[in-house]
């Protein structure tokens, strides 16, 4: 049992706090994203235009998560694998291009490059390049970050992490792109955290 010297400095966050820090973590969170994305997809050869609005499509990639007409389904595989459609759903509807991109996005990161992703099942370049952009940067981001149950990874595992993935979860192109500029990406990941603009500066 931990002496009483030990729990006195054992830190405690009240519940409320907590809370408020996960919201904060994942705001920043899919703000990195979307700048992710951009950096990746200028590296890829897209054109400025369009890697500018995926950054500011790429932060809705989860909105399918904050549906509450669904929270009384449960967390379970098949509420998890429909959070990708409810999100399409969400997004879909809009004739703005950036609500298009958003919606293609929702719909497609949790698809893989071998074909065991969902909702759809694609395979390969069949799943548009929006998704597997946004696939990749946000595993990188997810693993640099603290999970319930494991400390963060550090920049240089991760990214062992994400190549181990590659030709499984993730295009192998977008992946060796991502590594090849990595000290730039994870530059403009440091530059962002800096700074913390808002998702759609």
């Amino acid at each position: 049992m931990p002496s009483t010297a030990a729990l006195d400095q054992t830190p405690w966050t009240p519940p409320g706090l907590a809370a408020d820090r996960h919201a904060e973590e994942l705001s920043a969170h899919r703000v990195r994203l979307g700048h992710l994305a951009e950096g990746l997809a200028l590296r890829l050869g897209m054109a400025a235009d369009r890697a500018r609005l995926l950054r500011l499509a790429a932060p809705l990639h989860d909105i399918g998560e904050l549906d509450v007409s669904a929270a009384a389904a449960g967390d379970g595989p098949s509420h998890l694998h429909n959070r990708p459609l409810r999100g399409a759903a969400l997004l879909s509807g809009s004739s703005l291009p950036l609500f298009a991109l958003a919606a293609e996005i929702a719909l497609h990161h949790r698809e893989r490059w071998d074909g065991n992703g969902y909702p759809q099942g694609l395979r390969g370049e069949a799943i548009p390049l929006s998704g597997r952009i946004v696939a990749v940067v946000d595993h990188f981001d997810a693993l640099t970050l603290p999970g319930r149950y494991r400390p963060a990874r550090a920049d240089d595992r991760a990214l062992a992490m994400l190549a181990e993935q590659a030709g499984g979860a993730f295009d192998p192109a977008i992946v060796a792109t991502f590594i090849a500029h990595a000290p730039e990406l994870i530059a403009l990941r440091d530059r962002v955290n800096a700074t913390r603009p808002g998702a759609w500066a």
